[in-house]
């Protein structure tokens, strides 16, 4: 079996994994995906959990909330290097959740995560 994800009770010592473009550190609770389940150059949507985490290049991960700030819908898929909502055709960029299409005029709001050495993602 393995060991908890979160080591967040001690701040002097960063996550596993330095490959993580987002924070690591301290933090990091409940795994929310696997690094095997996000596609390089894609991503993958986690409806339940309201947030979608991609991988822009090999090895680095975002993640984002996944409800639209155009009219609050969630978004269902991440292909072709976008994140894009079924409601009104808005599109984000999978790097930093700019919009890359419109009606929306604000991009996701990205959320911090860390990467532990075993490949699982978490929330910072």
């Amino acid at each position: 079996m393995s060991s908890p994800p979160g080591r967040g009770e001690r701040r002097g010592h960063p996550a596993p994994s330095p490959s993580a473009t987002s924070n690591t550190g301290a933090g990091g609770g409940e795994a929310i995906t696997k690094t095997a389940d996000v596609p390089k150059g894609g991503g993958t949507v986690l409806k339940d959990k309201k947030l979608v985490v991609t991988q822009p290049t090999a090895g680095s991960f975002r993640c984002f909330t996944a409800v639209c700030p155009h009219q609050g819908c969630l978004v269902n898929k991440v292909e072709d290097g976008t994140i894009d909502c079924p409601c009104h055709g808005s599109k984000f960029a999978i790097a930093d959740g700019a919009v890359t299409k419109g009606p929306a005029t604000k991009g996701l709001a990205e959320k911090k995560i860390t990467v532990a050495a075993d490949g699982s993602i978490s929330l910072a």
